[in-house]
């Protein structure tokens, strides 16, 4: 039986016509009749992994880089700190925890804002990091003011916030946000619709919807040749008019899987470079189970870098989480381990999980990018030095 989403897909088809491949995805992802990211709390940390969940020493990595950021800024007596995509909030607990350890002044100046599409039930700061999910009580919304807590708030993006001053915090989001298919044919640049053929979802290729999709690919000046496909991230234009709107002083940290525009769109992804996963498997057809799957694409980040500019906000790191992690001190938490006097099975998990941080084959090969607004830096940022 075709899910709410399936139905919904094929009703839209049936009422318009065929849709764009951004449409299907957005409805995919996050319609409110069971898309994918709607159903948070039925046991999404199901179908993939995350590094927070790998293990907390990355919220204590990355709360080093934002103690930084809080000095460079001056020690304001307040500094907001915007998750967008908080979702489960191991990485909001893991970072508000170190910052209560290890940066006790930057704690009391921290105002955590949890912002997520569907914000769920999530761990407090202080609790066991292994206890299982789901099984801690919810966190009530902490006060407007500076606290080590977290305030968690329901939001699609930041329409809500101005005059931040501090940092906006993206882990893992931007490689959600729905994107346009294209093929090249003959020279020109097509775009792939969605519409049915009876009862099957099948793609076919017309003029591009927007003339931003190919404004977007001539700027970039890459050869694509004939039967190319690939993905435009149209949103991100909307997303960083957003960013700057928000962020009144300071900076944005973008952490994703992508790569430059160079990269992503080379011949070793002639085909596209979209993933679908579900229940830890990994797929390239987005067509199955609509709205019971993940659909993920990589960032360009190049894009995202010119869009940044373009709205006041300066690129000042980019470098892959391995290197970005590195030079945060990742080393002295595998070095701690032989100090914890842990059993040799249980030291062995500990690393491995650490190491799936770094490792190229896991989370190792993601991307992590600093843009700021407002600032003059004085000195690179530790974690792209």
């Amino acid at each position: 039986m075709p899910s709410a989403v399936d139905q919904e897909i094929r009703e839209l088809i049936r009422k318009n016509g065929r849709i764009t491949f951004a449409q299907f995805m957005q409805v995919c992802l996050y319609s409110p009749r069971g898309g994918f990211y709607s159903s948070r709390g039925s046991g999404i940390n199901s179908h993939f992994g995350t590094s927070p969940a790998a293990h907390p020493a990355f919220g204590a990595l990355v709360a080093r880089q934002l103690e930084q950021m809080w000095h460079l800024l001056g020690n304001p007596s307040i500094f907001h700190l915007i998750e967008v995509g908080a979702g489960d909030g191991l990485l909001a607990r893991s970072i508000v925890d170190s910052c209560q350890r290890t940066a006790p002044r930057l704690a009391r100046a921290l105002n955590y804002v949890a912002a997520d599409y569907q914000p769920g039930r999530f761990p407090s700061p202080g609790t066991p990091f292994d206890r299982p999910r789901g099984s801690e009580d919810a966190m009530p919304p902490g006060p407007r003011h500076a606290a080590p807590g977290v305030q968690r708030v329901k939001a699609a993006g930041l329409g809500a916030f101005r005059n931040v001053e501090g940092c906006i915090l993206c882990n893992e989001l931007i490689d959600n946000f729905p994107v346009h298919r294209f093929a090249m044919q003959d020279g020109q640049v097509r775009e792939v619709f969605v519409t049915l053929d009876g009862e099957n979802l099948v793609e076919v290729l017309d003029e591009p919807s927007s003339p931003r999709i190919e404004k977007r690919l001539a700027g970039l000046a890459l050869p694509l040749p004939d039967g190319y496909r690939g993905e435009v991230n149209l949103a991100m234009e909307d997303w960083t008019c957003q960013l700057s709107t928000a962020l009144q002083r300071g900076f944005v940290l973008t952490i994703d899987y992508g790569a430059l525009a160079s990269d992503l769109y080379s011949p070793a992804n002639s085909g596209g470079a979209m993933v679908c996963y579900r229940q830890h498997r990994v797929s390239d057809d987005p067509y199955r189970h609509p709205g019971q799957q993940d659909i993920t694409c990589l960032v360009d980040f190049t894009s995202l870098m010119r869009l940044g500019e373009r709205h006041g906000l300066q690129t000042v790191g980019f470098a892959p989480q391995s290197r970005f992690l590195q030079n945060l001190g990742f080393s002295a938490f595998l070095a701690d381990l032989r100090r914890q006097g842990l059993s040799a099975a249980r030291a062995e998990l500990e690393r491995m999980a650490l190491m799936a941080l770094v490792d190229p084959d896991q989370y190792g090969d993601f991307q992590v990018m600093a843009q700021a607004k407002g600032i003059d830096l004085d000195q690179p940022l530790v974690g792209f030095r």
